[in-house]
């Protein structure tokens, strides 16, 4: 079994950055971090602050032909991704492991698509949610990487991949279902993020907020509609899964999806409405509530930007 030693990152936002600063604690030399032209010289010149520590990175473009990696971790949002997916192309070789941090189910399908299902193991982050501003990210260290296969064919890879992790002190989980476990990460997110980034809500204030709750639900039980049609198992115990993991936030924490729209920054609607309205359609199953999340939250961005440019305007 060949050991994982070099490891590109793709994306140093605040999941990205946490992995980048535990294995270039362990072994900069073997970390290469991606970025393209235009990012390469805003990051020089203004480096990722994690924890109140510059942190700067061995940086390499994507048309280097010197480093192939081990291991690659795709920690970009879900607009970025395909962007992303082209430029790994010159460093995925035979034996590459590609993870996907990215919230939400389709990310794994569209690395599958492109580099072979051999090469993906499903993969999410799960752990208290990093605060971001600028280049400035504040993060607690509660963190964890859950992964693993639906295929028996992968159990080499994820054997590289516990070795590895236990080796740099990378948190991580092995689920005896990791589709199981997606999906119920997929449900939090959808729940969850939406709703605290329309309202305004942190997760105590949310769960608190009996009314907020029954909405919180109902948009689960869509998910859950869909979860059970897409063939994952023990769907009747997701939601009361889902909220249980909701009480275990901490009170005072906020979704990233409502930091994004705090920050008027575009959200990942796409991949948590957009993806359950889709599928619905597809599968034939009704999703009001996530149509109502994925129109009002468009309408907070359009009316972020118009704001933007009267102030700009003024100028």
């Amino acid at each position: 079994m060949s050991i994982i030693k070099n490891v590109l990152i793709c994306g140093i936002g605040a999941i990205g950055s946490i992995y980048a600063d535990k294995i270039k604690s362990y072994d900069n030399d073997s970390l290469r971090v991606l970025v393209d032209k235009e990012r390469l010289d805003r990051y020089l010149l203004n480096p990722t602050v994690f924890n109140g520590r510059v942190l700067n990175f061995n940086y390499v473009l994507p048309d280097d032909k010197t480093f192939r990696a081990d291991l690659i971790i795709i920690a970009t949002k879900f607009d970025g991704l395909n962007e992303a997916l082209e430029n790994i192309a010159n460093f995925v070789k035979d034996d590459t492991i590609i993870l996907s941090l990215l919230n939400g189910v389709t990310s794994e399908w569209l690395i599958a698509e492109k580099y072979g299902r051999e090469k993906l193991l499903y993969s999410y982050f799960i752990g208290h949610s990093a605060i971001r501003e600028g280049r400035n990210i504040i993060h607690d260290d509660v963190n964890t990487i859950v992964y693993g296969s639906a295929n028996s064919d992968d159990i080499k890879n994820v054997e590289r991949l516990k070795e590895y992790f236990e080796r740099v002190g990378i948190n991580y989980s092995i689920p005896e279902d990791i589709l199981h476990s997606l999906w119920l990460k997929f449900m939090l997110n959808v729940a969850a993020n939406q709703t605290t980034a329309i309202l305004g809500l942190t997760f105590g204030e949310l769960l608190e907020n009996s009314k907020a709750m029954e909405f919180v639900r109902n948009v689960l039980k869509e998910v859950q509609a869909i979860a059970k049609a897409e063939g994952i198992k023990n769907t009747d115990i997701m939601i009361d899964e889902t909220v249980a993991n909701l009480q275990r936030m901490i009170p005072e924490g906020k979704t990233s999806m409502l930091q994004d729209v705090e920050a008027g920054r575009k959200t990942e609607v796409d991949m948590f409405a957009g993806t359950v309205i889709s599928l619905g359609m597809k599968l034939g199953i009704q999703t009001p509530y996530n149509k109502v999340l994925k129109e009002l939250i468009e309408i907070i961005y359009e009316k972020q930007q118009l704001e933007k440019k009267k102030l700009f305007a003024a100028f």
